[in-house]
């Protein structure tokens, strides 16, 4: 099998992890369309099982450290098409200014709005923390035709939960996340069986890029957030049996 492409590894991935993959409402799949992943994270699999459960190619923006450390930059760069955020300084101008050229290209985004704390942190399955509003503020602002942001639930069913690396290990990479600066292991978390339920679609609209501006775009952005937190909350209630 040809390991060209990021859909390729995506699914090498899986099969040599042994991990089966059920999909859910696969129909709300928008096409033709740039589309917006939001999703909860855990595991350094979500972005392989995302790709592998829309059979498509994703750009998911990553933290910063990953691309500093050898052998990881190439693989999620090079092999996955990934795009490490700058230093926290010029962290939000970069996701903005990457995410608007894939998007207005019609290539699939990916943000996990949840951020590092799940990655760093163990975390129960269906668990969802507060999301950080980044995402929808791209979608706003966005030059884009036809956007679509497509909220998707991975809910783990069996899973296998190890440690990776030392988190100050981290902390030479990327010295300003703080979450990297404090004793213990980076939890890994390796998908046995996992569910990925796929939710309705949110078509950006001229009326809330219209909303977007003044008092009013505080409004608009926290209920774009919430919609996504809540459907994600939601699907995942319904995997996680």
């Amino acid at each position: 099998m040809s390991l060209n492409s990021p859909l390729d590894i995506s699914r090498w991935s899986l099969a040599a992890l042994s991990t089966q993959l059920f999909r859910y409402y696969e129909d709300r799949i928008p096409y033709d369309a740039s589309v917006l992943v939001v999703s909860n994270h855990r595991s350094f699999m979500d972005a392989l099982v995302l790709m592998a459960a829309l059979s498509r190619p994703i750009r998911f923006a990553c933290h910063h450290y990953m691309g500093q450390v050898p052998i990881m930059r190439e693989l999620v760069t090079s092999q996955l098409g990934c795009f490490p955020l700058e230093d926290i300084k010029h962290r939000q101008q970069s996701f903005f200014a990457q995410s608007q050229v894939l998007l207005q290209s019609q290539q699939m985004v990916g943000v996990f709005p949840e951020g590092t704390a799940p990655m760093v942190k163990s975390t129960q399955p269906n668990q969802l923390g507060e999301f950080q509003r980044g995402f929808a503020h791209l979608a706003l602002r966005a030059s884009v035709r036809d956007l679509a942001i497509l909220p998707i639930a991975i809910a783990s069913l069996e899973e296998v939960n190890t440690a990776g690396v030392p988190l100050r290990l981290l902390s030479l990479f990327d010295p300003s996340e703080a979450l990297f600066n404090q004793p213990g292991w980076h939890p890994l978390v390796i998908y046995r069986r996992v569910a990925v339920l796929i939710g309705n679609p949110y078509w950006i609209k001229p009326q809330h890029q219209k909303q977007y501006q003044g008092k009013q775009a505080k409004t608009v952005v926290n209920e774009l957030t919430e919609h996504c937190h809540c459907e994600i909350a939601n699907l995942l209630r319904q995997g996680c049996y």
